[in-house]
């Protein structure tokens, strides 16, 4: 921890009660897991609730959480089952179905360090996945009368199949879901392209249609 991280990170949780408070990190060694750091350093305030569906996990990082005892008992103790429980997210998605609110203070008040060995490699991408899928159906597609899958592949499928029927089409037995351009399917969409990875096509095609994130799509890859 940087020396003035419980200081300037205590009266963030005093002036913002029910919130977890995390903070940019400096990860070590330079340049680990580049992708994952740029994104967890640079989501803006709506993005911190927006993007809490995608595979990256809780938008701020867990070794930065500072919150007020009051909060953290409201919410419930982390899961202590073990190797391969996703406490951190577990704990996230309590915290925000109590109502609680997520800040990122802009500094970097933390040296992370990334090892091969580290314990979140022991969680199976299968447990997360259930869990933000449950996540996402509670959270948003119970408020959506219909939506679009954006991602004919393989993770748009995977989501697909793994929804609730309530959740999958529902007009014939055995439904043949269209593929369509994205320009002529209709929003809501549930996002299954990887961030960052297209060179900034899939950017580019989310602002040709002036979509708002958070409330004509939704990040979940």
């Amino acid at each position: 921890m940087k020396p003035q991280r419980v200081r300037v990170q205590y009266e963030a949780a005093a002036a913002n009660p029910n919130t977890i408070v995390g903070c940019r990190v400096c990860r070590v060694p330079e340049g680990s897991t580049e992708r994952y750091t740029r994104w967890i350093n640079s989501l803006d305030p709506e993005q911190l609730l927006t993007q809490v569906f995608t595979s990256h996990g809780p938008t701020v990082v867990m070794p930065t959480w500072f919150c007020s005892r009051d909060w953290f008992e409201e919410v419930g103790v982390f899961d202590e089952g073990g190797k391969g429980v996703p406490e951190d997210l577990l704990f996230f998605y309590q915290s925000l179905r109590r109502g609680g609110h997520v800040i990122r203070l802009d500094d970097c008040l933390l040296v992370y360090r990334y090892h091969e060995h580290a314990a979140t490699h022991s969680v199976l991408e299968e447990t997360i996945w259930s869990l933000r899928v449950d996540f996402l159906q509670e959270r948003v597609l119970s408020r959506w009368e219909s939506f679009s899958i954006w991602s004919a592949g393989k993770q748009g499928r995977r989501l697909y199949r793994s929804l609730s029927p309530g959740n999958q089409r529902k007009d014939r037995p055995k439904p043949r879901i269209p593929v369509l351009h994205f320009t002529r399917a209709s929003p809501p969409f549930i996002v299954c392209v990887k961030l960052d990875l297209t060179g900034g096509v899939l950017e580019a095609n989310l602002r040709s249609l002036q979509l708002k994130e958070g409330v004509d799509y939704l990040h979940f890859s």
